[in-house]
């Protein structure tokens, strides 16, 4: 009888399915946590089935194009054309945005400021219609189908305790996995955080300074640890005034933007919005250019020259692009500082990566 009942206590334990790990940030110690709706909790098992689906080309009506296809992890999940090109051949008209640390964005996109989750944003690329992105929109079902596979069983019963695929569950799992793409460990971070005096050069640490300086104001639209304003998480929900106009364009001498793209005023109708667009974050910006919504400024010593001369005398700029003057030196310093937030770790981890190619 006793080795009757050890063998169903052995049957029961290899039979009870082993429940997950809750699921753990990369994030620096005492960091506060990001958001995260309450109906799509974070879990490893979810990140990793978002992971398979951001790389597979499957999930483009054409089977031509993939998420990674415009946000590429070693350009921190950005790429280095102006503008996107979409899966049927589009041209998009603006700039693909870097996937750094977006947990903790509160607004999403270039320029709408009513679209506040991963979840609502992820549809946009699957299911727009203009610009065509990923094309899904009338092929639903036979985009669907294909995720019909014994792997992709695995990874849904894994992520969602049975195998059905549905695009509610795939877009929730590509926010999961968006929201796992964290990055905190270049050397600023190293030298602000870890606090490693020998982390940034004298070069570097001049830079830092000017760039948090009443003089220069970058700090004013690319604040706080990430580097940019539009930031929300489990101690911040509110927005800090995410959206700015830099002065990037003015085609009629009373701060018109070009028809093809005006911005936040596209969205709440409301002139004061005209030309403004969401300040990016700063992490890995050495690694994403070209610069601007829509990819017009090659580089970024370019783009410290643009704001140096107070964008393009645009009516409506922002009280923080007022302009400044860098000597030599100092405009090389600031380019130290800018390249010192770079993650190296961040777009070389495997956990990021195409799990379809072998390392």
């Amino acid at each position: 009888m006793r080795l009757f009942l050890l063998l169903l206590c052995v049957i029961a334990v290899i039979g009870c399915k082993k429940e997950e790990k809750p699921y753990q940030w990369q994030i620096p110690a005492d960091f506060p946590k990001p958001t995260v709706p309450a109906n799509n909790p974070m879990s490893n098992a979810k990140v990793e089935l978002g992971r398979h689906l951001f790389y597979d080309k499957n999930l483009s009506a054409n089977q031509k194009q993939s998420c990674a296809g415009c946000h590429q992890q070693d350009r921190a999940f950005a790429e280095m054309i102006p503008t996107s090109i979409g899966s049927t051949g589009q041209l998009h008209r603006r700039n693909s945005q870097a996937l750094v640390n977006i947990a903790y964005n509160k607004s999403l996109t270039w320029a709408h400021s009513e679209l506040q989750t991963i979840e609502a944003q992820v549809l946009l690329p699957m299911f727009g219609e203009d610009p065509i992105e990923l094309g899904i929109t009338g092929h639903d079902e036979q985009v669907l189908a294909r995720f019909n596979t014994a792997q992709y069983h695995a990874l849904f019963e894994k992520a969602f305790g049975d195998e059905q695929a549905s695009f509610d569950r795939i877009a929730k799992a590509i926010a999961s996995f968006v929201r796992s793409l964290v990055s905190f460990d270049s050397r600023f971070d190293a030298y602000a955080y870890k606090m490693q005096d020998d982390a940034l050069t004298e070069s570097e640490m001049r830079g830092m300074d000017l760039f948090f300086s009443e003089r220069l104001e970058c700090h004013h639209c690319h604040g706080g640890f990430n580097f940019t304003q539009s930031t929300s998480h489990e101690k911040q929900i509110l927005d800090r005034h995410a959206f700015h106009n830099t002065g990037l364009y003015d085609v009629d001498g009373k701060g018109s933007y070009p028809k093809k793209d005006q911005g936040l005023i596209e969205i709440t109708l409301e002139p004061r919005d005209m030309g403004k667009f969401r300040a990016p974050t700063l992490r890995n910006i050495a690694l994403t250019a070209p610069y601007m919504h829509d990819g017009s400024i090659a580089t970024l010593s370019q783009v410290i020259d643009f704001y140096a001369r107070a964008g393009n005398g645009n009516v409506n700029t922002s009280q923080f692009v007022k302009g400044f003057e860098l000597t030599a030196q100092e405009k090389t310093d600031l380019l130290a500082f800018l390249h010192a937030l770079t993650d190296e770790a961040f777009i070389k981890n495997p956990q990021h990566s195409n799990p379809f190619k072998p390392h």
